[in-house]
C-alpha cells in the first residue's frame, strides 16, 4: 500500500491535498479561459413551461423513492426565469465564460425532430444574448443527460440505433439556430454516467438495471455514434461559415496505483481504459481499448469500417470533468455491487497504508479533496490523446445544514481551498506539457443534485431553497472576483 510521506515527498506536495504555491492569475497563459459550469435539470425549473416535453429525469424524479429527499427539478433554482440575474452575477465575479446545456425537450418535445419549438428556441437566444453583451462566451452541451421521455417510452431511448439519428437532427438544430454566437460546443456530457448509472445501477435516469451486463455498454455505443453524427454534420455543413469547436466531455476519477506491484499497476490503467478510455479512444484510435475487448467480449459492440471512419478525430477538444481520486489495488473478488466494476477486477482504496483517509472529504461520501489527482490526470490525457483540453467541472459540495446561520452556510473555507488546490494543479500541468487551454467550477449555483436532490450544495452561489431562491454569493465566489482580477491569493491553508 501507499505510504503518505514518501509519496507526497516524490510528487512535489509539501502538505496534504493543498496548495503548496501562491496561486494567482498570472499563474495561466492570457487567452486560458475561466468559466463556471450549470445544466438544463438542475437548474432551469419550468419543466412545462414554454412548449419543454417531459424527460426521463422528469418521469424519475417523480416516481417514488428514487430521489434521497423526494424532491424534483419541477422548479429547481427558476433559472428559466431568473437568467438575467445569475447572468449578472456571472459578470460581476468576473468570468469569462458560461458553461450550460440546452433542454433537448425543450426544443423538440417529443425528441423527433418533426416540429421545432419556437419557445425553446427563443429562451435560449435570450440566454445566449445576454452572456453575449456581458462579454461572457457561451460553452454550450447539447445532452447533459435529460433524454426527451418520448424517445425512451417510444423506442428504448439509447438502447435503440435509431436515437443517433434523431440526436443528429436535434444537434443540427442548435447549430443552425445559435452557431452563429456559439462557438464552443459540447455534444454529451459524461457518457459514462448515463451508460452505468442509467441503465447498470438504475440510480439515474431511465433507472434500468435489468440487462447489466449489454445495456450500459449498448447506450455508450450509440451516445458514441450519436456525437460523431453530430460533428460530422457541423465540420461539413458549419464550421466554414461559423467558425466554432465541437468537443465531447469525459468524467474521470482519478485512478493511482496502490503499489508497484506489476498487477496493482495493471489494474490502475485498466481503470483509466474503463472510465475515459471507453469514450476517447475510439475516437482517436478508431476503437474501444484492447482490455475493454478483452473482459467483455461479444458485451461490447463493435463499429462497422464506416464508423470507424467517421469517429476518428471527431472532437476538436476533449472536455474533463473531475472531482476526485482513488487508489487502485487489483483484486479478483471485487466488492462493488455493479457488473461495470466487478468486471475491472479492481478494488478503489481511500486510505494511505497507515489507515488515514487520503485526503480531508467534502459533503458527498465519494469525494475526497485530492488536487494532485487533477495533475495526474490531465497530465495523462495530454500524453495519450492528443487534443486540447478543458476542465469542464471541478469542485465540492457541503451538505445542505438548514440549522446553521446565513453566514456560516456562505463562509465556505473548505471550498475556497478546494479551488485553490486544484487551480494550482491546472496551473501545474500545464507548466509540466498539458495543453489545458481553460477551467470551469462546477457550479454556479446550489441545486438540484440529482438522485441527492436538494441534499448537497456545490455551489458558489447560495441559493435559498425556503425563502424565494434567492442568490447568495459565497466566499469561494468571492474568493474567484479576487483572483480572476489577477490579484495573488497569499491566504494559505491557515487563513481559511
Amino acid at each position: 500500500m501507499v505510504k503518505k510521506e514518501e509519496f507526497l515527498k516524490k510528487i512535489g506536495e509539501k502538505r496534504e491535498g493543498h496548495v503548496t504555491r501562491e496561486v494567482s492569475r498570472n499563474d495561466f497563459p492570457p487567452n486560458f479561459v475561466f468559466g463556471v459550469a450549470t445544466s438544463a435539470y438542475q437548474i432551469e425549473g419550468a419543466y412545462n413551461e414554454g412548449g419543454r416535453g417531459p424527460s426521463i429525469w422528469d418521469a424519475f424524479t417523480h416516481t417514488e423513492g428514487k430521489i434521497i429527499d423526494g424532491s424534483n427539478g419541477d422548479v429547481a433554482v427558476d433559472h428559466y426565469h431568473r437568467y438575467m440575474e445569475d447572468i449578472d452575477l456571472i459578470a460581476k465575479l468576473g468570468f469569462q465564460a458560461y458553461r450550460f446545456s440546452i433542454s433537448w425537450s425543450r426544443i423538440f418535445p417529443d425528441g423527433l425532430g418533426t416540429k421545432v419549438n419556437d419557445e425553446g428556441i427563443a429562451f435560449y437566444n435570450g440566454l445566449i444574448n445576454a452572456l453575449l453583451e456581458r462579454g461572457i462566451q457561451p460553452y454550450v452541451t447539447l445532452y447533459h443527460w435529460d433524454l426527451p421521455q418520448h424517445l425512451h417510452e417510444s423506442m428504448g431511448g439509447w438502447l435503440n440505433k435509431k436515437i443517433v439519428e434523431y440526436f443528429a437532427i436535434y444537434a443540427e438544430t442548435c447549430f443552425a439556430s445559435f452557431g452563429d454566437r456559439v462557438k464552443y460546443w459540447i455534444t454529451n456530457n459524461e457518457p459514462l454516467q448515463t451508460a452505468v448509472n442509467g441503465y447498470d445501477t438504475g440510480i439515474y435516469a431511465p433507472g434500468r438495471s435489468e440487462n447489466a451486463s449489454t445495456e450500459p455498454y449498448l447506450a455508450a455505443h450509440h451516445e458514441i455514434l450519436a456525437h460523431a453524427a453530430a460533428v460530422s454534420i457541423y465540420r461539413s455543413k458549419y464550421k466554414e461559415k461559423q467558425g466554432g469547436q465541437v468537443g465531447l466531455v469525459v468524467d474521470c476519477e482519478w485512478a493511482e496505483t496502490n503499489s508497484d506491484k506489476i498487477e496493482d499497476i495493471s489494474a490502475a490503467a485498466r481503470r483509466l481504459d474503463f472510465q475515459i478510455g471507453w469514450f476517447l479512444h475510439p475516437l482517436f484510435y478508431g476503437d474501444y481499448p484492447e482490455v475493454m475487448r478483452e473482459r467483455l467480449g461479444d458485451q461490447l459492440p463493435k463499429f462497422s469500417e464506416e464508423e470507424k471512419m467517421l469517429l476518428l478525430n471527431s472532437l476538436d477538444f476533449i472536455g474533463v470533468n473531475h472531482y476526485t481520486t482513488r487508489f487502485i489495488s487489483h483484486t479478483t473478488e471485487c466488492t462493488e455491487e455493479n457488473q461495470f466494476y466487478k468486471v475491472q477486477q479492481m478494488e478503489r482504496i481511500v486510505e494511505w497504508e497507515d489507515g488515514e483517509a487520503i485526503s480531508e472529504k467534502a459533503a458527498s461520501e465519494w469525494l475526497y479533496i485530492v488536487p494532485w489527482g487533477l495533475h495526474k490526470t490531465l497530465t495523462h490525457i495530454s500524453q495519450k490523446y492528443k487534443a486540447p483540453i478543458y476542465v469542464t467541472e471541478n469542485g465540492m459540495d457541503d451538505e445542505d445544514n438548514d440549522d446553521l446561520p446565513l453566514h456560516e452556510k456562505l463562509d465556505d473555507k473548505q471550498r475556497v481551498r478546494y479551488f485553490m488546490g486544484y487551480i494550482d494543479a491546472v496551473a501545474q500541468a500545464i507548466k509540466d506539457g498539458a495543453d489545458v487551454r481553460g477551467y470551469f467550477a462546477w457550479s454556479l449555483l446550489d441545486n438540484f443534485e440529482w438522485n441527492q436532490g436538494y441534499t448537497k450544495r456545490f455551489g458558489l452561489v447560495y441559493v435559498d431553497y425556503k425563502n424565494g431562491l434567492t442568490r447568495h454569493p459565497k466566499s469561494s465566489a468571492y474568493w474567484f472576483s479576487r483572483f480572476l482580477k489577477s490579484r495573488e491569493c497569499k491566504k494559505g491553508k491557515e487563513d481559511y
